[in-house]
């Protein structure tokens, strides 16, 4: 059943987790969406007896895996440092994101599970053999399972075919790749499981923990395992006997994942009695479906239908929203992660791309041997490594297998005046380069995605592109590369890349459109600029979707009279008045006060949108007579605490012009986000992987400056109040001439594909 609703002015808590590669993360929330709590277990340093490196191991033959003990023993050292700091009883939901994974259970597991004795660890009871058939699992990083990929989508038709039935094009994470290579490299583990074990993916792992019993899968996340038809929402027959082998294996493997929850706000069961006796958890407390770290991250920021989100890490991806399900092989598609069975069906698309940290690294070490002179160069090297119209450099790095058409390419290629070379005649274009082909490839494809599929209309503010423009004709391309309407009206950034101006810059120019990071990426990036990770205090992004998921999803077992039009809608709603309540606090109080969901963020924005006491007074007054109205009669508010965005859908874009301007032959990267006038920017691509010496030169000789992350630009108040700060501006000069560079770089893409180069 499901949890009470508690007794007036006792606090409700909500439960976040994270399984990212590197830690396992934790935050907890109120019923207001304010931070509680925030926590973290690095695999390297926390448990270093399993000599990880960045979370996983290192093989032979593009080999990454995980022990998945570690993950087992990470949440008991993450339960025992929350029980310190919250009060694990007034958790009253539980949800959870992992990265992408398998995870092989054997038969006995499920007695294990049922089983487990409050006087001992899980790391005791659960970290063996008898548990798990396979005790080092494949990461998100593995690239040996490409074969696997491919033969499975040559199997089934090819990519257009796959995308159709399992609504994404083969690549070496998806988890039925990951299944193949086991059957095939390691019958006996496949064996063992099929023998009443459980394949269930790394999200599951945790919320089974939770349960004491093997948890279902949320259907959102088996969309990306490249076995789930979502349009017949079931797990598809023929990509299961691809996998298994036979028809046969097909039918023992679609026993072996089980069942899906169809509902991701359905409540999987109580927590189990371990978590009862041994951290004082509610036995009332439910668990709900988990979901994947990248569709978390997405919850976490609630973007509008003409937004995007794109998120830099291991491996860097583009996330829009979309109004119905046309799968090609052009994106992967996900059913949306948090929406009533009642609600008309909505999609998440995809554009990854597996060449992200690795690439900048490379080039990092190779070219300027630290962070800060990777981007000087960046800032001193005019937009595609000439200040020339006709003779711009290119580079292509694909060091690991991408997707559908890359699949088969593997290489570093870079051009010259449309010329392969085998290095640039300046060494010191290399970083531009890079950069500018990562953030290119997603412009060209979010470009094809809109225009030759219409996915994300009708939606969108904006009329759907014409097909074939005479222009987009002349040039060869299926879209006007000069025309920005079909591009996002915002872009949001997070990860470690977000922190450093050049790349928010770049990705404002490329795309057109003004550059946001939560308050919390922020944070991150004046307390630790070159750390991948969260710093202590500072909630991860998908930890922090995840806990906005189980406040969502125990309101509506509890509440369901306070209906929303969507999870989006309630979480603008919630965040909305949290911004009120702070915003009448600061006019009242002497000294402004600072909300404690994000400390660092609330000092920028007091000062970039800063309201007068008559503005916060009306505001909130208007709020409450929404609630009480909304409260009797059900109706929607509409006061603006609730409209989002700002301005109604079909106005106009404004752009606003900075110092960036690619007719100057440099760019500034400091000169729209605050700093010193005309000093060179300062990003950080990547986590730092091989962390330099305090003292590491320049290509010049002279010592490394240190690194200026991101600070706050002019923040709306409609933005500001939902947890956004504005970091970087369009420039429209730098995005005519990126717009210039586009049919040349997909010529060049084209002959790499091709094998012609």
């Amino acid at each position: 059943m499901p949890s009470k609703t508690p007794p007036a002015g006792k606090p409700t808590h909500f439960l976040g987790l994270e399984l990212a590669t590197e830690q396992l993360r934790a935050v907890v929330v109120d019923e207001q969406l304010d931070l509680v709590a925030a926590e973290a277990v690095d695999f390297d340093t926390d448990l270093s007896e399993y000599q990880t490196h960045g979370g996983v191991f290192t093989t032979p033959g593009d080999a990454y895996t995980t022990p998945v003990d570690m993950w087992v023993k990470a949440l008991d050292i993450l339960l025992q440092k929350l029980r310190t700091r919250v009060d694990l009883n007034k958790v009253k939901s539980i949800g959870g994101a992992a990265q992408n994974a398998t995870v092989w259970w054997t038969q006995d597991s499920a007695a294990q599970l049922a089983s487990l004795s409050p006087q001992l660890s899980l790391h005791a009871q659960l970290g063996t053999p008898k548990t798990f058939t396979l005790l080092h699992t494949p990461s998100p990083h593995d690239a040996s399972t490409a074969t696997q990929a491919q033969a499975i989508e040559a199997a089934i038709g090819g990519p257009d075919s796959m995308a159709h039935r399992v609504g994404t094009a083969a690549h070496a994470s998806l988890a039925a790749a990951q299944a193949m290579k086991v059957r095939e490299d390691n019958p006996e583990a496949w064996m063992r499981t099929a023998r009443g074990g459980r394949l269930s993916l790394a999200s599951a792992l945790i919320a089974t923990l939770f349960l004491g019993r093997w948890a279902a899968l949320g259907v959102a996340e088996v969309a990306g395992t490249g076995m789930w038809n979502a349009q017949l929402r079931q797990w598809d027959e023929l990509t299961l006997e691809m996998v298994a082998g036979s028809k046969e294996g097909g039918r023992v493997l679609k026993e072996m994942l089980g069942a899906v929850q169809l509902d991701p706000g359905r409540r999987l069961g109580a927590i189990a009695p371990y978590f009862v006796e041994r951290y004082g958890f509610d036995p009332e407390t439910s668990i709900i479906p988990f979901t994947s770290d990248h569709l978390a991250t997405y919850l976490s920021l609630c973007p509008t239908s003409s937004d995007s989100i794109i998120s830099f890490g291991s491996t860097d991806v583009l996330l829009t929203a979309a109004s119905h399900y046309l799968p090609t092989r052009l994106y992967s598609l996900f059913p949306h992660p948090a929406q009533d069975p009642s609600e008309t069906p909505r999609y998440v698309t995809m554009l990854s791309s597996r060449n992200a940290d690795v690439p900048r690294s490379l080039v990092r070490d190779m070219y300027t041997k630290s962070w800060s002179a990777f981007d000087r160069l960046i800032a001193i090297v005019p937009p595609g490594g000439s200040i020339g119209l006709d003779d711009k450099l290119f580079s292509f790095w694909v060091l690991q297998g991408e997707a559908y058409p890359f699949s088969h390419v593997k290489g570093i290629y870079r051009f010259e005046s449309g010329i392969k070379v085998n290095e640039f005649r300046d060494l010191r274009a290399n970083p531009r380069c890079l950069l500018e082909s990562q953030i290119l490839s997603f412009r060209a494809r979010f470009a094809r995605m809109v225009s030759q599929t219409g996915l994300l209309y009708p939606a969108r503010p904006t009329p759907r592109p014409s097909r074939a423009t005479p222009l987009a004709t002349s040039l060869g391309l299926a879209f006007d590369p000069y025309d920005s309407t079909h591009l996002p009206r915002r872009v949001f950034a997070v990860g470690a890349a977000a922190h450093f101006p050049s790349v928010v810059n770049l990705l404002g120019d490329v795309f057109d459109a003004p550059v946001f990071v939560p308050s919390t990426v922020l944070d991150a990036a004046q307390i630790a600029p070159a750390q991948a990770s969260p710093p202590p205090g500072v909630p991860s992004r998908a930890a922090l979707g995840s806990a906005y998921l189980a406040r969502w999803a125990w309101r509506r077992a509890t509440r369901p009279d306070e209906r929303h039009p969507s999870f989006e809608d309630e979480v603008r709603w919630l965040l909305g008045k949290r911004w009120a309540a702070q915003q009448t606090l600061n006019a009242v109080s002497s000294t402004p006060t600072t909300p404690r969901f994000s400390p660092s963020a609330a000092k920028h924005l007091a000062s970039a949108s800063a309201r007068s006491g008559l503005a916060a007074t009306a505001f909130v007054e208007e709020d409450e007579e929404d609630v009480a109205r909304f409260q009797s009669t059900g109706e929607v508010p509409t006061s603006s605490v609730f409209k989002y965005p700002p301005e109604p859908e079909s106005a106009p874009r404004v752009r606003t012009l900075t110092n960036t301007s690619s007719s100057s032959g440099t760019t500034n990267g400091t000169s729209s986000i605050g700093g010193t006038p005309g000093a060179p920017s300062t990003a950080f691509t990547t986590p730092d992987l091989m962390a330099p010496s305090p003292n590491a030169l320049s290509p010049n000789g002279t010592s490394s400056a240190a690194l200026t992350p991101i600070s706050a630009l002019q923040t709306d108040d409609a933005d500001a109040q939902f947890g956004l700060v504005k970091v970087a501006e369009p420039d429209s000069d730098a995005f005519m001439a990126y717009a210039a560079m586009v049919p040349e770089y997909c010529r060049l893409e084209t002959l790499i594909i091709k094998g012609l180069v």
